[in-house]
């Protein structure tokens, strides 16, 4: 049992670090970012990667003290906000720069392997409420990825973004 618990701690310390690396990065990029949208959707995932950090903290807490895995308060967001950011960014219209483009793309990346941990820590986890919080933060972490993307695909080509996503019909109909 104690081989056990040291594991999850292990995995625990480990998700802190990545969501205490993700708020920083974000906040960094947030900062850097020259269009709005940008710096809107940085510091909201900045935001979240924080609350996922705090959840965390909780558990290890918990485990660390010999308590069962605790029920958490954790509400993922679905994206609610993030939405509601790009919604917004049908107003605007922008050129990227190469440096934000590249930072997107190691967002996206950081995005991919915090999924990929929480999904197999899911997997492997000892009872439902651990694998519950786990699905969740893959869940979440996986909305992340696909707003990182929709950025990208903004910073990339602004005119096309904005006809896809506003579902104009080019024959004038």
């Amino acid at each position: 049992m104690a081989k056990e618990q040291d594991k999850v701690l292990q995995i625990l310390q480990l998700a802190i670090k990545m969501e205490q690396d993700g708020k920083k990065f974000y906040l960094r990029v947030s900062q850097e970012s020259r269009h709005e949208l940008g710096k809107k959707l940085m510091a909201t995932l900045a935001a979240e990667e924080d609350i996922h950090r705090q959840q965390f903290e909780k558990i290890f807490d918990a485990i660390r003290n010999k308590q069962a895995w605790p029920k958490t308060d954790f509400q993922p967001d679905k994206g609610r906000t993030i939405k509601t950011i790009f919604a917004q960014a049908n107003q605007e219209t922008h050129s990227a720069t190469t440096t934000e483009q590249d930072a997107v793309k190691v967002a996206i990346d950081m995005e991919n392997q915090s999924y990929d941990l929480y999904n197999n820590q899911a997997k492997i986890a000892a009872g439902p409420t651990e694998k519950a919080f786990f699905e969740a933060l893959a869940g979440e972490e996986r909305g992340h990825q696909i707003a990182l993307t929709d950025y990208l695909e903004f910073l990339d080509n602004p005119v096309d973004w904005f006809t896809m996503k506003e579902h104009h019909s080019l024959d004038g109909a």
